[in-house]
């Protein structure tokens, strides 16, 4: 089964901690895809990671940047897998049908958001009930991660 780790964000925004997961899976030779909410929501997650660091370069790209198949993170919001990633990072409260598909996968959610939280728990238990192995991260005081569970 795939494993399934939840992203409770509180001090950060999604936009601060995305680039910091996605260098850890690109660190091990890992590739991923990104699946955001909407099609503007990739074009504003594409942009930010060219941006979020001037001593950094991520690598990734979107439909529209082409050779999806040759992207080591590809950045889209529809349930597909064009780079033959192991790992898929899901964003904005999406869900995919291809957990199973994948490695690992990564669900962030807006902890400062109960509805946020509430969808989040709702995937947490179909991912449960399917088997998958599970763990919840959430953030420290220091701006990393611990895992709860």
């Amino acid at each position: 089964m795939t494993e399934v780790r939840f992203y409770h964000l509180q001090r950060r925004t999604l936009e601060q901690a995305l680039p910091k997961i996605l260098e850890k899976v690109l660190e091990r030779g890992w590739r991923a895809v990104v699946m955001a909410g909407s099609a503007e929501r990739v074009d504003q997650l594409n942009q930010h990671l060219w941006t979020y660091d001037p001593a950094s370069f991520l690598p990734h790209g979107a439909a529209r940047d082409g050779f999806a198949d040759q992207q080591p993170v590809f950045l889209t919001w529809k349930d597909e897998n064009p780079n033959g990633a192991t790992v898929l990072v899901l964003a904005d409260g999406v869900d995919s049908e291809r957990l199973g598909a994948y490695e690992l996968v990564c669900d962030l959610f807006d902890g400062n958001d109960s509805e946020a939280v509430a969808d989040a728990r709702k995937r947490y238990r179909r991912c449960k009930d399917v088997g998958h192995s599970l763990t919840y991260w959430q953030q420290n005081d220091r701006g990393g991660w611990e895992k709860k569970a």
